[in-house]
């Protein structure tokens, strides 16, 4: 067998190289060099008290609402006592005089003892309404929507009835819309301050975190990074810091008008219940107002975020003008 025959011994494989991989990178904007905790907490305590003023506007216009409409529905004959007038008759003659008005449905007279009834919270109880010039009550139920004739019923009772004076209630409800108006503009007004302070607190906060990762911003305009990519890091921070505190915030408001629901429910036929329900209507905001409540936590997240953004795009600006003027340093963060 020839040399060239011979089977050449076999050289060994070189070794194979490690494989390279990717080394991770960390995020531009180092999560320890920003005081999320207190700027959490603050948007907590702002989203819930935005939460809260938006769930106690909606339940005074619900209340108001409630009362213009009861209010709506009846109307009120007092009849003044006279030495010379038959009191029961007097009070059916009005009841029937009303009822003969389209856009009447019922007609009820107040009773003696329901009359006093009413005077006890001034007056005591073991009322003689005999001692007393008490005028007495014809409580008329009316159709909202085709009201009778109020200025020919007040006519036809000072013929009939000297005595008799109608009370539409007009009065009344001017007034409860003109509550439930400045309630609402009130609550409005605090949503505002809320969302202001909230605002200049995420501007103040940003501003502390570029000044101290500045140099982070410079090597990153060095290398050419846009703008809007390191805007855009320091918006995903700050939304992140903005969602867990508005969410935050806005549960413990929906904690607290549900709370407030279930002691009422609980409490009912007490006098701190009965009291709180004459004033301020049931504490239950319905299905919209948890709803109002979700979206006012959105909007206060995007709002924190579209703000940040804001700030940081503001700041790179008044970076890149500084670099091109030396000689200008009026509103560059201190390093």
């Amino acid at each position: 067998m020839s040399e060239g025959a011979k089977q050449q011994p076999q050289q060994p494989a070189p070794p194979k190289r490690p494989e390279m991989r990717v080394r991770p990178t960390a995020p531009i904007v180092p999560p320890a060099n920003v005081a999320g905790n207190a700027l959490m907490c603050v948007i907590a305590i702002m989203a819930f008290l935005a939460c809260l003023t938006y769930g106690a506007v909606s339940m005074v216009r619900a209340t108001a609402a409630s009362w213009q409409s009861q209010i709506s529905r009846e109307i009120t004959i007092q009849i003044k006592p006279d030495e010379k007038l038959d009191m029961e008759a007097a009070l059916r003659d009005a009841r029937d005089l009303a009822m003969t008005f389209s856009g009447t449905k019922d007609g009820q007279i107040i009773d003696r003892a329901a009359t006093a009834r009413l005077l006890e919270p001034w007056l005591g109880e073991g009322l003689d309404l005999d001692e007393l010039p008490v005028p007495r009550l014809v409580v008329i139920t009316i159709d909202e929507r085709d009201p009778p004739d109020f200025a020919g019923m007040r006519e036809a009772l000072a013929q009939t009835i000297p005595q008799a004076v109608l009370d539409d209630h007009r009065t009344w409800v001017n007034r409860l819309v003109a509550m439930a108006q400045t309630t609402a503009w009130i609550g409005t007004a605090v949503l505002v301050l809320v969302f202001s302070a909230m605002v200049l607190t995420v501007v103040f906060a940003t501003r502390g975190t570029l000044s101290g990762n500045r140099h982070i911003i410079e090597v990153l305009h060095f290398v050419g990074a846009e703008a809007g990519f390191v805007a855009s890091e320091f918006q995903k921070h700050f939304l992140k810091i903005s969602l867990k505190g508005s969410f935050a915030g806005g549960a413990l408001a929906a904690i607290v008008f549900a709370a407030a629901g279930f002691w009422q429910t609980r409490s009912l036929a007490t006098p701190q219940s009965d009291q709180a329900t004459a004033l301020f209507g049931t504490f239950s905001v319905g299905v919209g107002g948890y709803l109002g409540i979700a979206a006012t936590m959105i909007v206060i997240a995007l709002l924190t975020t579209l703000t940040a953004r804001f700030t940081v795009m503001r700041t790179i600006f008044e970076i890149d003008r500084i670099r091109s003027d030396p000689a200008r340093t009026d509103g560059l963060p201190d390093s």
